[in-house]
């Protein structure tokens, strides 16, 4: 032992040959080779790797013989050789020391396995050939062979066959194994070789053996080579009953599909029976139509996959599905083609077999139970999957896959890896260079061509709801959608030829199925890092392209200055140069006319220092004309917008700016008016101090003009200041804070819904809307009738100066001041305008009447209103309670939203 590190690994493998079959170096020529291929080979047992595990085993076997003292020894030389780095697999030399300090006289012994093991001959490959095809030759065993090696092995490990069919995905095919060596003579006789690999592993490498309970296994004792028996015939005994050897082999064709010469199909029934005049005892009966079973399974699965192989329209997701459904259905018939081998080498010996050895339908139910699971899940993820295709099959086998059984769900999460691949390769490329190749419409991003360039945004690309596959969050999916989205915007309609590699730096794709099951192993970290990354860089660089080279920024707040009547000094002096122009009919106004006046009043204002690519695109707009209308009603403002800021001011959005720029408008129309009106008053009220019979007159004009000035500022605030201000701040604040283009388009529409309905010009304040028309129509009438009462009264009054005026320079001259007649001409002429005097009081009345009850009516609806800003809007334009002693309803309207508000406190 000095010089065992000496030594080559051959001779040691030799060696441990020759202790575990205790024969010597010649004998176990053929042992020691068939030990070099198993080592050499890629294939290794389903044993799971847990240090901890084994070390724990062995410190129970030691307390089991009493040795505490041992384990105690064993458990600290544990721990220091776990501090230490002189072994890379400390499992394997543990798990070695445990396998050999078994009793190998025991039948669960792992020695006594591995001494059957090497006592038998050298195996053979023939697992790649399903079994309804040529025999193969190789797999023929003699006599001997069979009643020694195959009755150890199978005898010893009966389920061990199943260690081919693994839970995690298709088992890779031991290159070794596929080379298809023939057989060898063994050293002390002429034994053929013959038998399969998965029948000489051990029980620990099933992975049928842990889910099967010891109690539904037959009992596989020992082998007794020398207890022989005679084979009966397969097609069954001279009195007509069928005899279980020839079931067996009716249900390996059944396995596959095919019809037996016992059990067939039942097209009526669509399941496998056994024909009614088979005489056939209960239990081989029931046990066969279990086994059956999995024939019907299979024809699902292929069924299912035969149909769609060849149908294009089902997709590149619909094609990896029946991918992975060919590959289980592979490993399936793998296992098939074990059976058939074991059955064929014993038709080839005769008829003496050894009955620990021989297929019956018990051993049949135990190694066909596995892949009946796993057929039953497959069967079932098909009926499931019936009629989806691309993301909607991806969500199918993702939900399949919620299971508790670790088993089923590691097949799921295989098959799944299959089906995703498609996807996240559409994905990647769609988020790193903008590419939508989707032939078969299975990705969740949909496009349409016949979109234009200017409505790309909008329109051209949408998400498929149905084919998000359930393992992407829509929130995933919206970022997934705006980044591809974004490359596009930025390649067709910015014109911008930075490559997309630049914007973003692309991660490494799901190049393999495999690459694909990482990624969805780790939904919330890694996929979500790509997403996020992609979508922040796009983004970002999308905001400052718009921003930097578009002025997107800026144009917003032109329409805020010059739309929304945000300029003050611009609007003011416009009005005063259009004045003229407006009073004049809206048939008689010519656009270059007022779009010279609009030049006029730009450069003579703070708006001659904005952008000239803000300026250019202001102009002068002609709204339809309607019989009566004037300049007052037909102007408007326009800004022109074209290239990438139309996709933030669209159409619908700039037929918005109109609607409340003619409000706005009108409401500055008001007051200009308004200010007029008592411009006028202050002006004539001296002048008209010498004509008494005006007193009553004049005073009832200026409480009904102060009575619409307060109104008209108390909705000039709320407008300006409670509507636009605050909602400018609101939207301006969401458009620092964007993360998208998205974004910024959503704040926007808000802004703009939020001014429609808040001044009235929503479906819903239609009626509020009218009655404060109506309130501007009876400003407009109040100011024509001012305006005649005061030229009546200046005519009177220039009329009375001349005369005095006449009267005193006769009596300067020396002459008598007026005649008679000319006296009886002033008193008659004076006593007809005194007699106007009443007529215009009435008209003043009827028409301060009229005006305070649409202002009553106005204050109810507001009173009555779900809007809480407009409700106190009514308390101020109603704050000495004037109106309110005259109109009982808006007494019980403000008692009930009192008492609203109480409640909600």
């Amino acid at each position: 032992m000095a010089t065992l590190d000496q030594k080559s690994p051959n001779v040691l493998l030799q060696s441990l040959c020759c202790r575990i079959t205790g024969k010597s170096e010649a004998e176990v020529a053929h042992q020691f080779q068939y030990a070099v291929r198993v080592i050499g080979s890629n294939y290794a047992p389903t044993i799971e790797r847990d240090e901890f595990l084994v070390s724990e085993k062995i410190k129970k076997e030691l307390l089991k013989q009493r040795r505490e003292a041992d384990a105690a020894l064993f458990s600290e030389l544990h721990r220091k050789l776990q501090t230490q780095g002189v072994l890379k697999h400390r499992w394997s030399v543990l798990y070695l020391l445990l396998s050999l300090s078994e009793d190998p006289r025991k039948p669960s012994s792992r020695v006594g396995n591995y001494g059957a093991l090497f006592a038998q001959a050298l195996p053979r490959d023939a697992h790649s050939t399903p079994f309804y095809c040529t025999r193969p030759q190789s797999l023929a065993l003699s006599y001997g062979e069979r009643s020694t090696g195959l009755s150890a092995s199978v005898g010893t490990s009966g389920i061990s066959s199943l260690g081919v069919y693994t839970l995690n995905g298709p088992t890779p095919t031991p290159q070794p194994l596929l080379a298809g060596q023939p057989p060898q003579p063994a050293a002390g006789g002429g034994q053929p070789l013959g038998s399969r690999l998965a029948w000489t592993l051990p029980v620990s490498s099933s992975p049928s053996s842990a889910m099967v309970p010891p109690a539904a296994r037959p009992p596989l004792g020992p082998p007794v080579p020398a207890a022989r028996v005679v084979r009966p015939r397969r097609d069954g005994d001279p009195a007509g009953e069928v005899n279980e050897a020839a079931l067996v082999r009716d249900i390996l064709y059944v396995f596959q599909g095919i019809d037996g010469k016992f059990i067939k199909m039942s097209a009526q029934d669509n399941c496998y029976k056994i024909d009614s005049k088979v005489v056939l005892c209960k239990s081989l009966r029931d046990t066969s139509s279990r086994l059956a079973e999995l024939g019907w399974l299979h024809n699902k699965v292929r069924k299912y996959t035969d149909a769609r192989s060849l149908d294009r329209a089902f997709g590149l997701v619909g094609q990896s599905f029946c991918a992975s459904l060919h590959q289980e259905l592979k490993e399936y018939y793998r296992l098939l083609s074990v059976l058939h081998s074991q059955l064929q080498v014993e038709d080839d010996q005769g008829v003496t077999v050894c009955t620990e050895s021989s297929l019956t339908l018990r051993r049949l139910l135990v190694w066909m139970y596995d892949p009946k699971v796993r057929l039953k899940t497959l069967a079932a993820l098909v009926d499931f999957c019936q009629g989806r295709k691309g993301g909607e099959l991806a969500s199918a086998v993702h939900a399949y896959g919620k299971t508790g059984d670790p088993q089923m769900r590691a097949l799921v999460q295989h098959i799944l890896s299959l089906v995703s691949h498609p996807i996240l390769n559409f994905l990647y490329r769609w988020i790193y260079d903008g590419e939508l190749e989707d032939t078969y419409h299975e990705f969740f991003v949909a496009s349409d061509p016949n979109v234009k360039t200017d409505r790309l945004w909008h329109d051209k690309y949408s998400l498929r709801k149905s084919m998000i596959p359930s393992f992407i969050t829509m929130d995933q999916a919206r970022k997934v959608l705006l980044i591809g989205k974004s490359i596009n915007f930025l390649h067709q309609v910015c014109h911008d030829r930075t490559p997309p590699g630049k914007i973003t730096a692309a991660s490494k794709s799901a190049d393999t199925p495999k690459d694909a099951a990482e990624l969805l192993s780790d939904l919330e970290g890694a996929f979500q890092e790509k997403i996020d990354a992609a979508y922040f860089d796009t983004s970002k660089y999308l905001l400052d392209v718009l921003n930097r080279n578009y002025l997107l920024l800026e144009h917003l707040q032109a329409m805020r200055r010059y739309l929304l009547l945000g300029q003050g000094d611009f609007i003011r002096h416009l009005m005063d140069l259009l004045k003229p122009e407006l009073a004049r009919p809206a048939t008689t106004l010519y656009q270059h006319n007022l779009t010279g006046i609009l030049e006029t009043a730009v450069r003579a204002t703070n708006a001659q220092y904005d952008n000239a690519e803000i300026l250019k695109r202001l102009d002068v707009r002609l709204l339809e004309v309607s019989p009566g209308d004037t300049g007052w009603d037909v102007f408007s403002l326009d800004y022109h917008v074209d290239g990438p800021i139309s996709t933030v001011f669209t159409r619908e959005c700039m037929g918005h700016y109109l609607r409340v720029f003619n409000f706005l408008w009108r409401a500055k129309r008001m007051e200009y008016t308004l200010t007029d009106i008592w411009k006028g008053q202050m002006c004539n009220a001296k002048l008209l101090k010498t004509m008494p019979e005006l007193s009553g007159v004049l005073h009832q004009c200026h409480i009904l003009a102060s009575e619409m000035v307060h109104f008209i500022h108390q909705m000039q605030y709320y407008i300006t200041f409670e509507v636009l201000e605050c909602s400018w701040d609101e939207l301006w604040n969401k458009v620092r804070q964007a993360q998208d283009l998205d974004h910024i388009i959503a704040a926007h529409d808000v802004f703009l819904d939020t001014i429609i309905s808040r001044c009235l010009l929503d479906n819903n304040s239609r009626s509020l809307l009218n009655q404060l028309r109506a309130i501007f129509d009876q400003i407009i009438e109040f100011q024509s009738a001012q305006d005649s009462l005061y030229r009546s009264a200046l005519e009177e009054l220039s009329l009375r100066l001349q005369y005095e005026e006449k009267r005193r320079q006769r009596e300067e001259e020396g002459q008598w001041g007026v005649t008679a007649e000319q006296e009886a001409e002033e008193k008659k002429r004076i006593q007809e305008f005194q007699e106007t005097i009443p007529k215009m009081r009435s008209q003043l009345r009827i028409l301060t009447h009229f005006y305070q009850s649409i202002v009553q009516q106005f204050l109810v609806l507001l009173m009555t209103s779900s809007d809480e800003s407009l409700r106190f809007l009514s308390f101020r334009l109603d704050f000495n309670e004037h109106y309110r002693a005259r109109e009982p309803r808006l007494r019980a309207s403000i008692g009930a939203t009192r008492g609203r508000r109480l409640s909600n406190i």
